[in-house]
């Protein structure tokens, strides 16, 4: 098992987080993103800088995670390619991307996005504090242990 992060867009406690679990696991963990991203480094960790440009880092995770590894998203559509090969996927808040339910959630983007170009608002995330890092967490240990049984 591999952990895949699209670190752009990935709180920093989540990002701590998994450091923290990679290390305590043996698990490479591996960050991609367009722009180096802090405290990356040492033992279990890979920072992947892909090159400036819409969706290289989503492309890089592609490429890259195979079933049996864990990626880490908010991108709808990049969870949405992920799973179409078997790839384990989460978002920053727990919610697991999965066949059953990825069809619903990209309908669901699509039309926000295109509210959104409509000129009509968009709900955000708030603010990522303690309750949305034990969600994850909790989210996140579920997954790990579920793949690092099926070794």
């Amino acid at each position: 098992m591999r952990i895949f992060v699209d670190a752009d867009s990935c709180p920093r406690l989540a990002r701590e987080l998994v450091i923290r679990a990679a290390k305590r696991l043996h698990v490479q963990a591996v960050f991609a993103a367009n722009k180096l991203i802090p405290g990356v480094k040492g033992e279990f960790l890979a920072m992947e800088l892909c090159p400036d440009g819409p969706g290289t880092a989503d492309d890089y995770i592609v490429e890259q995670a195979r079933e049996g590894d864990l990626a880490i998203t908010r991108d709808v559509p990049l969870a949405a390619r992920l799973t179409a090969n078997s790839v384990s996927v989460i978002d920053d808040r727990g919610r697991v991307f999965d066949r059953n339910n990825i069809g619903q959630l990209l309908s669901l983007r699509d039309f926000q996005v295109q509210a959104a170009e409509n000129g009509l608002g968009v709900p955000r995330f708030p603010n990522y504090g303690k309750r949305e890092l034990k969600t994850f967490a909790d989210s996140f240990d579920r997954l790990t242990r579920k793949l690092s049984i099926r070794k």
